[in-house]
């Protein structure tokens, strides 16, 4: 190893080497960020403004769409850099900083959609409860348990890749730096990166889906056993909107990070990447918003005023 020159920066292969593919995928990402930016800060600007929002399960909607900005932010931008760079570049400090920022806004998504369940299980299960079991207090604290877990399973991960000694090949097949291709490209031995990574990706999501699946059981239960066929389709659909957006989640993030090297291919990966990494994010508010009589209701108050106003 001590005649190999340690790697400075990575080349981005991306989507397409093709130059008018570029410009179209290019124009595509900026319709695509744009779109998931404005609806996510509509979503936040609708709950902080109509008092009728300010309940538990809109203050973590909220945080979610803060979460899905940041986590968006991080891979797409660095992507639409990519293109206008002829040299597809990125030094081994941005490649690090970029896993970052894509580690810890997804760690804490993953925590926050498992209080989104916890929240359906309190209002559902136990509503005399609800409000001293989902109080403000109690709420800010399972936000920000969200985001320490995120940040120590993130700096934990991003602490032995800093030790990683990549010498070549510097070409990453993918349209963002993330860890498991970057394990790759090192020339050292990645076990203890392997040994941390997996069990950090497979506790924390089978955690996180655990207690939501937990909450699951008893909301369905509870359900079931409501007499009225109008009490269980509101019940139910207070839940559907969330349900579908944890099943984006793990479906295709699970299988990304999780899937064996035996079924692994540049197409699968990057199918699944851009599903996970760009339609989910924007996909989410639409969910949201669509199913949701209260959002829509408060978004048609906020235009209704703005045009009176105008």
């Amino acid at each position: 190893m001590g005649n190999q020159t340690k790697v400075t920066k990575f080349i981005l292969l991306g989507l397409s080497s093709d130059p008018p593919m570029q410009i179209f995928l290019f124009l595509v990402l900026v319709v695509i960020y744009v779109i998931t930016l404005v609806e996510n800060v509509v979503i936040i600007l609708v709950i902080r403004t109509d008092r009728h929002l300010h309940t538990p399960i809109y203050f973590f909607l909220s945080h979610l769409s803060f979460v899905t900005i940041c986590y968006s932010s991080a891979i797409v931008l660095k992507m639409l850099v990519i293109f206008l760079d002829k040299n597809k570049t990125i030094s081994t400090d941005g490649c690090l900083a970029q896993i970052f920022f894509i580690l810890l806004p997804a760690g804490a998504e993953i925590f926050i959609l498992s209080t989104m369940a916890y929240d359906h299980y309190a209002a559902i299960c136990d509503p005399l409860r609800y409000v001293e079991t989902m109080s403000k207090g109690i709420c800010v604290l399972l936000v920000s348990g969200a985001w320490v877990i995120g940040f120590i399973n993130t700096q934990l991960n991003t602490d032995f890749a800093l030790r990683l000694h990549i010498c070549g090949p510097n070409q990453i097949s993918h349209f963002s730096c993330e860890l498991p291709p970057l394990l790759h490209l090192s020339c050292t031995d990645t076990f203890t990166n392997q040994v941390v990574l997996l069990p950090s990706v497979v506790i924390l999501g089978s955690s996180s889906f655990l207690f939501t699946l937990i909450s699951y059981i008893h909301i369905i239960a509870t359900i079931l056993r409501i007499c009225l066929v109008q009490g269980r389709r509101k019940a139910f659909s207070t839940c559907s909107s969330h349900l579908i957006v944890v099943g984006l989640w793990y479906l295709t993030g699970s299988f990304q990070y999780t899937k064996p090297s035996s079924v692994s291919s540049v197409a699968l990966d990057e199918m699944f990447s851009i599903q996970y990494n760009i339609l989910t994010p924007m996909l989410n508010p639409i969910i949201y918003s669509l199913k949701n009589k209260e959002v829509k209701s408060a978004l048609g108050k906020i235009l209704w005023t703005w045009k009176f106003l105008k």
